[in-house]
């Protein structure tokens, strides 16, 4: 009894092996059709963070003249961000950097020789801030202590977004349901019904400044120059079809 319930159990398997065999053979050359879409997600926004820096710089021929020199100077740049309103704790002085200086001496025979005609040391100061009007204003007007005797360079502002993630998201789900929406509307035109999702692949993050010609780059662009900004992002998506 025991021999003759085994050989039905082996029979079945082989009669199931044989019809999922059958099964794939007949379906092997059959190809399954796909559609595939890219999706856009855009999203025009405004920096919420500006980084801005300046240097100044001072000339000695001894190195501790020069120090103290530009120490007074560094002292009077603090004092005037403070005045216009600036918090201490926004304000960094980054480490000075200090260079010998030589002239170039010709002698009567013709030849030239290197002699020491003193220090260079300049500094640069920086400034992190949510409060962006005030640091542009800041920026455009600190020149003015060039009528003090400071050599002070201002840099361009640089613009951030500290929201940058929540973004991303937003304009993913964006992408995804626009290409989403392209793939019914292919479906429809063809008189199928919409599959499953078969796979996802989102593109390149791209971040320029409004109503600007900047270039695309395949690495992702990451404007910093412009305040008010458009990011880009695309997903392709891949769907099955259901006839």
């Amino acid at each position: 009894m025991k021999n003759q319930f085994t050989s039905i159990i082996i029979g079945l398997s082989i009669v199931i092996s044989v019809a999922i065999i059958s099964h794939a053979y007949k379906n092997r050359n059959q190809k399954q059709e796909r559609i595939s879409v890219t999706g856009l997600g855009t999203k025009d926004f405004k920096s919420d963070l500006i980084v801005w820096s300046g240097s100044f710089s001072k000339r000695a021929y001894e190195l501790n003249n020069a120090y103290n020199r530009l120490d007074q100077d560094k002292q009077a740049i603090r004092n005037y961000l403070i005045t216009n309103g600036v918090s201490a704790s926004e304000i960094v002085f980054k480490a000075v950097d200090i260079n010998k200086n030589f002239d170039y001496v010709y002698e009567k025979n013709g030849q030239s020789r290197r002699v020491f005609s003193g220090y260079s040391l300049s500094q640069r100061v920086e400034i992190e801030s949510k409060e962006i009007e005030k640091i542009e204003q800041i920026s455009r007007d600190i020149t003015e202590l060039i009528t003090n005797g400071i050599e002070f360079y201002s840099n361009a502002p640089q613009y951030y977004y500290t929201q940058l993630a929540d973004l991303k998201v937003e304009m993913i789900a964006a992408a995804t349901d626009d290409a989403t929406r392209r793939a019914e509307q292919i479906a429809k035109n063809a008189n199928a019904d919409l599959g499953g999702l078969k796979s996802a692949k989102m593109g390149i993050f791209q971040i320029i400044g409004q109503n600007s010609n900047e270039d695309y780059s395949w690495g992702g662009t990451f404007n910093t120059s412009s305040k008010e900004k458009t990011a880009t992002i695309t997903m392709k998506l891949e769907f099955g079809i259901d006839r």
